[in-house]
């Protein structure tokens, strides 16, 4: 941990600076009671005075710029706590050339809400699974602490709320991998202390191709007590099954999308796909050209196919920016949403849809698994479950 400190403090010439970047923003704090949106704290016109998705005349591109100033883009997945891991020196709010996102580029890009997360590299488990994410989890505090007019942490939905009414983007803890718990329940419950809110139920014993053990069937109700999301990108079919069938939150998929159009391993299928949609959970298409393909308009036609089958109440956006994966052209870094939203409009998204697929579908989980969290803890004591007694 403590060399893990000293690694940010170490100098070093810092990227150039973008000089479209618009100076960071200083806003007001919020009350926490209000959910009126960025457009409100920045002093906006109303969406039908900005050229919005009520004037049929307004540039595809400039109606986007209006839409998302309403519904900002929760992102779901961000590999930025890894990348940042090999660079001695950055400040996301004056802008970083070498990595995907910084302030000035969420800014431009509508992003209000963002996903961390704190995937391993393959291979590791058990105690160096563990330690590594916590030095992540070390790693992200520290930079939100250092970055506190452009980021903030935030657990809940109305976290997540106030910290976009407040002109700071949400910083969300996850998904990490299943190997960080180390098969124990504990290991989890500490995680989730320090603000784990998503683990991904793949590569364990517990979370394998033949589904889920007695044991990860417990993993997932402790899940659900804490407030945990479980995501199900690359998992197998049936765990994701299993988990859909018993998790009494919504669940994930970070990155998915459709593999009737695209058959990577970790799109889903469409019997999947409405399964997922039945159950209210949420499939975070991702913006990379391997699984979705090079171009927005490839993109787009995920975000076709996923509405189409699961609803569009179950379709999000997963950026996977800084993740060391090519990206479709016109979607390269943070900023580019509004390419990829005015690509929808000229289909003929209308605003409510594209505000559920930017903003409100994440919104909706993480308040379920709020409440979730609430009703359980009234009802389950902390499960003392270990895998030697259920598994073993």
């Amino acid at each position: 941990m403590a060399d893990l400190q000293d690694e940010l403090h170490t100098t070093a010439e810092v990227g150039p600076l973008d000089p479209s970047a618009p100076p960071p923003l200083a806003l007001p704090e919020s009350d926490g009671q209000s959910d009126d949106g960025i457009g409100s704290v920045l002093g906006l016109p109303p969406l039908s005075d900005a050229g919005g998705d009520g004037d049929p005349d307004a540039a595809p591109i400039d109606r986007a710029h209006a839409v998302l100033a309403e519904h900002p883009v929760a992102d779901g997945y961000s590999g930025l706590p890894w990348a940042l891991r090999h660079l001695p020196w950055y400040d996301l709010e004056l802008g970083e050339s070498t990595i995907d996102t910084d302030v000035p580029r969420m800014r431009r890009g509508h992003v209000g809400a963002l996903f961390w997360a704190l995937h391993l590299p393959d291979g590791l488990t058990g105690d160096r699974a563990v330690g590594a994410t916590l030095e992540q989890l070390d790693l992200v505090r520290t930079v939100a602490r250092s970055h506190p007019e452009g980021l903030r942490l935030a657990g809940t939905a109305g976290q997540v709320t106030d910290a976009r009414n407040c002109g700071r983007v949400a910083i969300v803890l996850g998904p990490a991998s299943a190997a960080a718990i180390d098969d124990s329940i504990g290991i989890l419950r500490v995680l989730h202390s320090l603000g784990l809110r998503v683990l991904t139920l793949a590569g364990t014993s517990w979370a394998s191709k033949a589904g889920l053990t007695r044991f990860g069937e417990e993993v997932v109700r402790e899940m659900n007590r804490l407030g945990v999301l479980a995501d199900l990108s690359g998992a197998s079919p049936a765990t994701t099954s299993r988990a859909v069938t018993i998790s009494k939150a919504p669940v994930l998929c970070t990155r998915s999308a459709a593999r009737a159009l695209r058959p990577h391993p970790a799109n889903l299928p469409d019997e999947t796909l409405a399964e997922l949609g039945a159950a209210g959970g949420l499939c975070l298409v991702p913006l990379t050209a391997e699984q979705t393909g090079p171009s927005v308009r490839d993109v787009a036609d995920h975000l076709d196919h996923v509405r189409a089958i699961a609803g569009p109440e179950c379709v999000g956006l997963s950026g996977t920016y800084d993740s060391g994966i090519a990206h479709p052209q016109e979607l390269g870094d943070a900023s580019c949403y509004p390419n990829l939203i005015a690509e929808l409009l000229r289909r003929g998204w209308s605003e409510p849809d594209i505000g559920l697929l930017t903003w409100g579908n994440v919104q909706r989980v993480l308040r379920c698994a709020d409440f979730t969290a609430k009703a359980a803890q009234q009802r389950r004591e902390p499960s003392t479950a270990r895998i030697a007694h259920l598994d073993g």
